[in-house]
């Protein structure tokens, strides 16, 4: 039975899912168990994995449970404009959908363009460009600090880092932010990206520089400059928005709840664990697409098709009551699907990037604007309408205004 043809298929959308995705995930695994047949936009059937063992076994089994798009047994009804095309592609030659020793290969090549990024380098871009931003807010005593901060923070480091000049960062993060999305300019966003991309390839083809991408075309495993600005772009969107919604997520959790409040002041304990917590309890990338199952199988107690679409519920999953059996696992444990599991992870270098810009970042908040504090009643505030990204639409905070540092970026 494939998800389609069951009748309490869910629509993977609406306003819940939005506001209280812990409640609709809980309901979820109620109604239909750890494995659930959901609808996506445009009446596509997937499976949504909610169970913390079942995401184990799919994100472990690459062969079973393939990246390989091409297995999908729904193309024939997908149109050429259906809004998740950016995300759940065909025949895109991206990291994400090569499969098998190509993509241990391209893996590798990745994971040592980043690995040889340099870290004092990495947090030196992380605080200037974060003073930067914070100078532009600093001197009015209030501001939006997802709008003017988290979501600018990580594309200007990441483009730093990757061989792009400072002035594309705002166009980048508009052209991320509508593609992941998924939404009606998702298609023109993946277009933007691909022009810049294939802008930078070209150049640094032709003028290697110490950057990400030089050091990508100059691997010697034989990838074709198609290739590694796909995968570029994979980065580029896999880095920065999650990264501007683990700032956001962060702060918000900081501001809200009183067990952080000394952290507010100068603890910097308190900002590890509110981030970790935030990984577990309200990650950034609360769903992934996908997996596509390589021939019939039972995952769940339920029996998957060859060709049917797996979807890694993260959130769910790190939320399953069967290993949440105290209610907490958070602290300084991270076996949390936050950044994935298996052949597929987010790359350790590209993790540790992250956490390195999130932190930073959220660190030179807390020293530029110490006395920070919600401007809204934090009910108040609602999150982006996506299932895949869980992120505030804004974080409006007040403070007492100081003077912008100024300074030099060069």
């Amino acid at each position: 039975m494939s998800p389609a043809s069951v009748p309490q298929a869910v629509p993977f959308s609406g306003p819940l899912l939005q506001d209280d995705p812990a409640r609709v995930y809980r309901e979820l695994r109620r109604e239909h168990g750890s494995v659930v047949p959901v609808v996506l936009d445009g009446d596509a059937p997937a499976w949504l994995v909610l169970g913390y063992r079942e995401l184990h076994q799919v994100t472990g089994d690459p062969v079973l449970f393939s990246r390989d798009s091409e297995l999908w047994n729904q193309w024939e009804n997908i149109p050429d404009d259906w809004p998740l095309l950016p995300m759940i592609g065909r025949r895109q030659p991206s990291i994400l959908y090569t499969v098998g020793e190509r993509h241990r290969e391209r893996a590798a090549m990745l994971g040592n363009a980043l690995e040889a990024v340099d870290p004092t380098e990495l947090r030196g871009h992380s605080e200037r460009f974060a003073d930067e931003l914070i100078d532009a807010i600093c001197p009015r005593g209030s501001a939006d600090v997802i709008g003017e901060f988290a979501m600018l923070l990580p594309v200007r480091v990441l483009a730093r880092l990757y061989g792009f000049p400072d002035d594309q960062g705002p166009a980048l993060v508009t052209a991320l932010n509508d593609m992941i999305d998924g939404r009606e300019r998702a298609l023109a966003g993946q277009t933007h990206l691909f022009t810049s991309m294939t802008e930078l390839v070209a150049q640094r083809r032709k003028e290697p520089a110490q950057d990400v991408a030089s050091r990508m075309l100059a691997d010697a495993s034989g990838f074709t400059d198609e290739e590694i600005l796909q995968d570029l772009m994979v980065m580029m969107a896999a880095g920065h928005q999650p990264t501007a919604d683990w700032i956001g997520n962060s702060l918000h959790l900081m501001l809200t709840d009183s067990r952080f409040a000394a952290s507010l002041f100068g603890g910097r304990n308190s900002v590890a664990e509110a981030m970790n917590e935030v990984l577990w309890e309200d990650t950034p990338t609360q769903n992934v697409a996908a997996r596509w199952a390589s021939r019939d199988t039972q995952l769940g107690g339920r029996r998957i098709r060859a060709g049917d679409m797996v979807l890694l519920g993260l959130q769910g999953a790190n939320s399953d009551p069967q290993v949440r059996t105290d209610g907490s696992l958070t602290g300084g444990n991270g076996a949390h699907f936050s950044f994935g599991h298996g052949e597929h992870r987010c790359p350790f270098p590209a993790q540790e990037i992250a956490e390195v810009i999130a932190r930073t970042g959220i660190e030179v908040v807390l020293d530029r604007l110490p006395d920070i504090d919600l401007a809204v009643p934090a009910s108040s505030l609602t999150r982006r309408p996506s299932p895949w990204l869980r992120g505030l639409s804004e974080l409006p905070v007040t403070f007492t205004p100081t003077p912008a540092l100024g300074g030099s970026l060069a």
